[in-house]
């Protein structure tokens, strides 16, 4: 058994991560989270006390960080400001956590002697033209383009860096878009289908061409788990599950699958830089480590998203109207 400490672990994929290790493993839990606006008490609810522990805190407390470190296995880092519509109105949060907080946690693993997990985004290559038959792969150079991107770029960068000069043991990999239970309803896929639950009609950023290669959340953390466990330090594994799906065919999809007409939704204005195109080659991490995606069918886990968000509306429903307030100020 192992003490993992699990930064934004009351966030969407942290929590999701937590549960996973709940299930999958004998090992114990510290979650360090901050409780913004996007990390939920309600995301951990039901887990066990013996295993699972909540520290309320700020990645970038370095005195809280050192202490929690001291005591861990493994430091698996998701704690990432991760909205780009809130990185373009204001950029300092994501420098703070992504990029102080990273320094944070890297300095307190090379004083430990700690392992350490690094969750980063396929953002930070940029994107692709819709008609280029590439995809990202584990050398593809960086190019963010928005200050989310960028500041998970540097992230990186910083953990590479550790990894050379002061020889910390860490690996780290860059996921597609995910989706799941416990996502915050400012996102793509859960803001379409609770505003369905409430009788609005979708709204879809331009004309809906732009596509994004989606994995289901339990599919991202069984290979986080994979690389952990298997992965070689120093290493970058990006994880997808070959899931590339324009937003109008999501939209529609959603649609289809709440019983309605694929067409009843509306445009609204693109948002700026809005980049076009995602795509994971996941070929490193099936061939070397040889993990698979449970969920192949979008559709299928799709389908098990919406039924998760029918049935939990207690989660997400305090948070709903003050996500649309803030969108219908920007016409989206």
């Amino acid at each position: 058994m192992a003490v993992y400490v699990v930064t934004g672990g009351a966030g969407f994929i942290g929590s999701n991560f937590v549960r996973w290790v709940v299930s999958n493993t004998d090992h114990r839990v510290v979650v360090l989270d901050k409780l913004t606006y996007a990390g939920h008490k309600a995301s951990l609810a039901g887990l066990p006390e013996n295993r699972v522990s909540l520290v309320v805190g700020d990645v970038c407390d370095a005195e809280l960080v050192d202490k929690l470190v001291a005591d861990a296995d493994v430091v698996v880092h998701f704690a990432a400001e991760s909205h780009n519509d809130n990185s373009l109105n204001d950029p300092w949060p994501f420098v703070s956590t992504n990029l102080i907080g990273t320094y944070t946690l890297l300095e307190a693993v090379r004083r430990h002697g700690k392992r350490y997990h690094h969750i980063s985004t396929d953002e930070v290559y940029g994107d692709l033209e819709l008609d280029d038959p590439e995809r990202f792969s584990e050398s593809t150079p960086y190019n963010p383009s928005s200050p989310y991107s960028s500041t998970k770029a540097g992230s990186d960068l910083l953990v590479r860096a550790w990894v050379r000069s002061f020889g910390v043991q860490a690996t780290l990999s860059n996921c597609s878009n995910n989706y799941g239970p416990y996502q915050h309803v400012e996102k793509f896929i859960p803001r379409q289908i609770t505003n369905l639950i409430d009788g609005i009609r979708p709204k879809l950023y331009g004309a809906g061409l732009n596509v994004r290669d989606w994995i289901h959340v339990d599919d991202h953390n069984a290979a986080v788990e994979t690389i952990i466990t298997k992965g070689a330090i120093g290493e970058t594994y990006l994880i997808g599950a070959d899931g590339e799906q324009n937003n109008k065919s999501v939209v529609e999809l959603i649609l289809t699958l709440m019983g309605h007409q694929a067409d009843d939704y509306e445009h609204v204005n693109d948002r700026p830089g809005h980049d076009l195109r995602y795509a994971i080659d996941a070929s490193k991490l099936r061939e070397e480590l040889g993990w698979t995606p449970q969920y192949t069918s979008f559709r299928d886990g799709l389908a098990a998203t919406i039924d998760w968000y029918r049935a939990n509306e207690d989660w997400w429903r305090p948070m709903k109207a003050a996500t649309e307030a803030k969108y219908a100020k920007t016409g989206q």
